[in-house]
Order: C-alpha cells, then structure tokens, then sequence
C-alpha cells in the first residue's frame, strides 16, 4: 500500500501506468463529472466516479483484487479506510473475481485505519486488504474516485 496526499509530489519512481492514473487525478476537475466510469487507457486504467455516504466500519465489508490495483482518492468529505495485509487465512464472504475482479471478507486480521481527507490517496495492490467508505468522525456524503490500474500495466 501506498498513501499520499496528491499535493505533494512523489519522491520516488512508480510504474508509468500507476503515474498516468495519479496524473489523471491532479487534473481532473471532479465538480464537473457525473459519477460513473472514465476511462483512461481503455480497460487497462480506468476510473469509477463514486457518491457515497460513509457507513459504520462493521457494515462495510474488507475487499481483495487481483486483476487490478486501487488508487481511492477522496475528492470532498471524510472518510476511514481499514487496511491490512492478506494473509490468506481470512474467510471469503462473496468471490465476484470473474465478474467485478473483487473478494469481500467477513473480517480482516490485524486491521488497522487511515484517515482520508480531500486530495488524500491510497493505492492498494492485491495484497493489501481495504475496507472503505467508513465514518471518520461522523456521517459524510463524500466523492471518491477510484481509479482501477490493471496488474498487467505494472512492467
């Protein structure tokens, strides 16, 4: 996992497909989008314009991917994200692999939390488990773009 605020620049060399992606995100004007899908690179990158309204951290369920990596940028409001590693031991709630590329977990060891705000981003490889969209301090509308980086892209 890594996390970072879209500010700040990066001061380390990633992947070029991990970088169009946070390009994508330091200028796209996010008031102007519909929630739905943009695609970036075709299926390749791409992102998901997301509303949402935060939940209690126990009704959200810990996620995996495989096929894909996850950068979450949180545009406006607040939010917690449950992260941990994946350790193979967690019991599977709902496989959808073949049809949306997503585990969901009953529960999730060792889990801990990050707080986002607006411009915050975590980037989330298939061994990082995250449960998102949980209450920071209080209920929050908020809008967040998840951008889905295909594993392939990562040479």
């Amino acid at each position: 996992m890594i996390f970072g605020h879209i500010s700040q620049p990066n001061p380390c060399r990633l992947p070029q497909a991990i970088e169009k992606a946070l390009d994508f995100l330091r200028t796209t004007d996010f008031t102007a989008l519909e929630p739905g899908v943009v695609e970036i690179e075709e299926r390749n990158i791409f992102a998901q314009v997301l509303d949402l309204t935060t939940k209690a951290w126990h009704e959200n369920r810990p996620e995996v991917h495989r096929r894909y990596l996850d950068i979450q940028f949180l545009a406006w409001g607040e939010e917690k994200i449950g992260i941990a590693i994946d350790t193979g031991t967690n019991k599977i709630s709902e496989s959808l692999l073949e049809q949306r590329d997503i585990i969901f977990y009953h529960a999730s060891e060792n889990e801990s939390f990050i707080e986002m705000i607006p411009g915050s981003y975590a980037i989330f490889f298939p061994q990082d488990v995250h449960r998102p969209a949980c209450i920071k301090s209080k209920e929050s509308t908020i809008r967040k773009i998840v951008v889905k980086v295909a594993i392939s892209e990562l040479n």
